[in-house]
């Protein structure tokens, strides 16, 4: 059985971070969602019996590494997390400014509204690195090419949705779906409009997610 444990991680301490979990189906190798929360907090919960709060606001904070692994390797039957891939940006040495591969995934996808932010020594800064060296303390390696690809396990993958997202559902330019731009993405709507094209917006995504990975609630 393969699993996957992705964050969704903050760039600051003051802000939530999603986790989601999923695994292959031992009976027919089909990915399934195990696991999902809208902060580290509410994830390790889950894994005590306790349901996601979906109405109260999300707890913020930087992770808790051990209890999170430890959390998913409750909801895995005790088994260790195969792969971690995390929505931030990576590396083995200090991120000052922006690398190569910010520069490199800006100009492929710039035109297609999905150009990366500029990281810096500050944001994410200690996120970034004190999570990286945890993870590898506990025998995960950054992944950075392709030559493991035949055997994943223990690796940490840097991550970047708006992409993925154009592939997933087909579209040409970036999916609006954060909740906070939807007066720059559709101006001349109203509120409620603007809510109900956002929820439109989740539906879609969620069908196209769910067209790979089953049981995601």
């Amino acid at each position: 059985m393969t699993s996957i444990l992705g964050i969704d991680a903050a760039w600051t301490a003051t802000e939530p971070s999603g986790v989601a979990l999923i695994r292959t189906n031992p009976d027919d190798g089909r990915w399934e969602c195990v696991a999902l929360a809208p902060s580290y907090n509410s994830f390790i919960e889950t894994a005590r019996g306790n349901p996601v709060q979906w109405l109260e606001r999300p707890s913020a904070g930087q992770p808790d590494v051990r209890r999170l692994l430890k959390a998913a390797e409750r909801h895995l039957g005790g088994q260790r997390v195969s792969v971690i891939s995390v929505d931030v940006p990576l590396s083995k040495v200090q991120i000052t400014g922006r690398r190569g591969a910010d520069d490199v995934v800006s100009k492929r996808f710039g035109a297609n509204g999905c150009g990366t932010h500029s990281p810096s020594a500050t944001r994410p800064g200690v996120i970034s690195e004190s999570l990286l060296t945890t993870l590898v303390d506990l025998g995960y390696k950054l992944a950075v090419n392709y030559s493991n690809a035949s055997d994943p396990r223990n690796s940490v993958i840097e991550v970047y949705p708006h992409p993925a997202l154009l592939r997933l559902l087909n579209r040409d330019f970036r999916v609006p779906y954060k909740s906070g731009g939807t007066a720059r993405y559709w101006p001349e709507l109203s509120l409620p409009e603007r809510a109900d094209r956002l929820i439109a917006e989740f539906e879609c995504i969620h069908a196209g997610l769910s067209n790979v990975i089953h049981e995601i609630p």
